[in-house]
Order: C-alpha cells, then sequence, then structure tokens
C-alpha cells in the first residue's frame, strides 16, 4: 500500500522551486572492509613465544646418552628404528632447511626452536640443519640439542646431498603424525 502525501500542492511547489538548480550528488563514501589476517602469515608476537618455548629444552649441562661410534644419530625410544633408516638412506627430502653457520650457541639454539615451532605449525615432518663442521662446537652441540627435545622424533647425519657430515636431517613430531609414503 501506497502512503498519501501529506504535502499540499502549495508545499509541493516551494519545495521544487528551492531545488531547483540542485544536482544529484556523486556516491563518494568509501566502505574499508574490516582487515583480515592472511592465510600463512603469523603475527611476530606469537613467532617469538614459539620460538622461545621451543628453546627452552636445550640445555647444555644436560648430556643425553648418543651413540659416539659412526655418523650422529638419534630415535626416540616410541619410534619405530625403520625411520631412522630412512633417514639414513635418504627416503625423506627435507622441506626446510637451516644454516647454522656463523652463528652463536645461543643463537643457535634459538634459530633450533624457531625451525622446530615453523616445522610443526606448517605440519613439515623433515627438515635439515647444517652445522658445519668449524671449531666442531656446534657440530658437537646440535645433536644433543636435538636428542633433548620431545617433538625431535628422530635424526641422522644427512646424506652427501644434503650437507653430508657437516649436516643433520630431523624427522619433526606434528599433532597427526604419519610416516609419509613413499612414492
Amino acid at each position: 500500500m501506497k502512503k498519501k502525501s501529506s504535502l499540499s500542492p502549495e508545499d509541493k511547489a516551494l519545495f521544487r522551486g528551492l531545488m531547483n538548480g540542485a544536482r544529484k550528488l556523486t556516491q563518494d563514501t568509501v566502505v574499508h572492509r574490516p582487515a583480515r589476517k592472511k592465510p600463512g602469515v603469523v603475527p611476530q608476537k606469537r613467532l617469538i613465544s614459539e620460538q622461545i618455548d621451543a628453546s627452552h629444552y636445550f640445555s647444555d649441562e644436560f648430556q643425553p646418552l648418543l651413540s659416539t661410534d659412526g655418523p650422529s644419530r638419534y630415535v626416540r625410544q616410541d619410534v619405530s628404528p625403520f625411520e631412522l633408516k630412512k633417514l639414513r638412506r635418504g627416503d625423506y627430502s627435507p622441506e626446510l632447511f637451516l644454516d647454522l653457520h656463523g652463528l652463536t650457541q645461543l643463537q643457535a639454539k634459538q634459530e633450533l626452536g624457531a625451525l622446530i615451532a615453523a616445522c610443526r605449525r606448517e605440519h613439515i615432518w623433515c627438515a635439515c640443519v647444517m652445522h658445519g663442521h668449524g671449531k666442531h662446537v656446534l657440530k658437537q652441540q646440535t645433536p644433543l640439542w636435538l636428542a633433548q627435545h620431545p617433538h625431535i622424533m628422530a635424526f641422522h647425519q644427512a646424506p652427501k646431498e644434503y650437507g653430508g657430515d657437516a649436516a643433520l636431517l630431523i624427522l619433526i613430531e606434528t599433532e597427526e603424525w604419519q610416516p609419509p609414503e613413499l612414492p
């Protein structure tokens, strides 16, 4: 139903006379949409807290019992030793690489913590940590630190194509860990 106009014809004529020469305004209002977080972009505060949380596992005083004969290797008790064999053979190819060359021990611990946190966040199973030779400080400490972390399932000296005895391939546990299928 239409409503009847309550204006008299004189009022309508007066309104039209006053509006004579007026032009229609163009819409210039800009509607800002709320800023949405981009997928894959993690706030800086969260990254720093993950890095600190992951690196507090690394102690210089604690010395885990690792085999000293042969290449650097470790497998957690609840993980199949076959996973270690697959790492040694190069069945897993790393998706992330961390280069520790030129870092101090404190910086190296922080970067290892950040790598583990990033792998868990991105659901990456395998990563490569390149510690180098140097004065053998990081080469000796890196396996000891990694063996202390509860989310490290296994590590082994990397095959030649990933750095040989100057690098380690590590298997990282994510929430829904299942061994990836081989091609």
